[in-house]
């Protein structure tokens, strides 16, 4: 990474007060890049994830929105715009889960989930295309989407529901806004080691559960960032409608390993 390599450029990052975003906002600022963070605007670790960027040197402010709401989206995209002139770069990773059985899941945690996931990604890209294209200067989006985009998740619909959304979101907006160098792509990470899976499982049930995934752990949040910073980089630049997945394996037949009782059982192959 060259500290130069997005100077002048601005970069607003969703969901930034921790976590994939958190280490988002940290590499392209990192890259000389000046970035607006985002998150919702009682997120407490918000604070803290601004003094860090400022505490290298970066340009960094806080913008709080929830990207739920369109209104809101506008206007955040609007105070970014008046502060730093532009937005060349938008990372969308903002995003919302609540597990059950799709059939006990409450309708506001359902609608929620959909909500930030996959309406939060459009009010985003319809608050901030119109000033690239307007400027004329092209630009940069990275929009963080999941193998539960293919993967049927049991106790995820709306997540799996909202991330597959994605796909077609980022290769149908790459497509209308080619003509203008406006590059639209896609980081898929796996099972990432950020304070949002403590909502679901125990630190010992992370643990167990990451010794049976081929790499024997989790991603780190800057891994997925230095995918996010390669969509980025202008050197890139040919890159629009593509997908990186990030996974260390997950969505490989892992379960087909020798080490897997799984496989023994079906017999899929003999016994060396």
């Amino acid at each position: 990474m060259r500290a130069d390599m997005l100077q002048g450029q601005v970069a607003l990052v969703t969901g930034a007060a921790r976590g994939i975003g958190q280490a988002v906002a940290c590499q392209l600022a990192q890259a000389g890049a000046t970035v607006a963070l985002n998150d919702l605007p009682d997120h407490p670790q918000a604070p803290q994830t601004l003094e860090q960027l400022r505490a290298t040197g970066a340009q960094a402010e806080f913008f709080p929105a929830d990207v739920a709401h369109p209104e809101a989206v506008c206007q955040m995209v609007q105070q970014v715009e008046q502060r730093f002139g532009q937005v060349d770069i938008l990372v969308s990773n903002a995003a919302y889960s609540y597990r059950d059985w799709f059939h006990q899941i409450p309708l506001e945690e359902f609608r929620r989930t959909v909500d930030v996931t996959m309406w939060g990604a459009v009010h985003l890209l319809r608050a901030v295309v119109p000033g690239m294209i307007q400027r004329g200067q092209g630009g940069c989006i990275v929009v963080i989407g999941s193998p539960h985009a293919w993967l049927p998740i049991a106790t995820s619909m709306p997540y799996n529901m909202a991330k597959a959304a994605l796909v077609q979101l980022v290769r149908t907006a790459a497509a209308e806004l080619a003509r203008y160098r406006i590059r639209v792509n896609l980081v898929h990470p796996g099972w990432t080691d950020t304070p949002g899976e403590r909502k679901f499982m125990t630190e010992e049930q992370i643990a167990q559960a990451a010794q049976l995934l081929p790499w024997k752990r989790l991603a780190r949040p800057e891994e997925i960032a230095r995918a996010v910073l390669f969509f980025c980089d202008p050197e890139s630049e040919y890159l629009t409608g593509s997908s990186l997945l990030v996974d260390g394996g997950i969505t490989l037949p892992w379960w087909m390993q020798r080490e897997y009782p799984l496989r023994e059982q079906t017999g899929y192959w003999e016994q060396p």
